[in-house]
């Protein structure tokens, strides 16, 4: 565990609520980060992130160091997730016309693509279309190839870190990104060639 998280949740242990919030802020916007990635959802990533510290508040006393806190958040971020998915599964889909309307969000999660071509108008468009297609590629991947490509990509994750967050092997590990960017590379080819 790093140090200062080690300090923290001991902190925290002893009945220092400041700790906490010192973990809140520190983990907050990766947490909504990668929620964001794999549901696709502004709205229902910051309710599933305040899900997460919530869930952590309670379960942080019973924390006992095995692995880092930073692995143990995430696992139970991923794992609300997956709870999102199967509870998706079940209720019908309704449309949402504000998805493709948030160009500030964009630039959050796609800062590669944000930054291309900011200064024209047709520039921007490009981006914009850009950022569309590769959410709507990553909108059709299963959930289990979205979690490893976004702790992959946008959290920038090792594989063993990869595996203990999402409690797999790194040899899974490694075969679901591999079939995920495939996927990824096939969906966007026609975009950008």
């Amino acid at each position: 565990m790093e140090a200062d998280d080690k300090v923290l949740v001991e902190r925290f242990k002893l009945g220092d609520e400041t700790a906490f919030t010192e973990l809140v802020l520190r983990y907050q916007r990766k947490v909504y980060m990668i929620i964001y990635g794999m549901i696709s959802d502004h709205q229902e990533a910051k309710e599933k992130s305040q899900e997460v510290f919530l869930r952590v508040y309670r379960h942080l006393g019973s924390f006992e160091g095995t692995s880092s806190f930073y692995t143990w958040l995430y696992r139970i971020a991923v794992n609300i997730c997956i709870d999102h998915y199967r509870r998706r599964k079940v209720r019908l889909y309704e449309y949402d016309d504000t998805y493709g309307h948030k160009p500030a969000l964009q630039e959050e999660i796609f800062p590669v693509v944000s930054s291309a071509s900011r200064e024209t108008p047709t520039g921007r468009l490009l981006r914009e279309e850009l950022a569309a297609k590769i959410r709507e590629a990553m909108d059709k991947l299963s959930p289990k190839h979205r979690q490893v490509l976004v702790l992959r990509e946008l959290e920038g994750m090792s594989y063993q870190e990869i595996a203990d967050v999402v409690d797999i092997s790194i040899g899974t590990v490694m075969s679901r990104l591999h079939h995920a960017r495939k996927k990824m590379q096939a969906r966007l080819a026609p975009y950008l060639n």
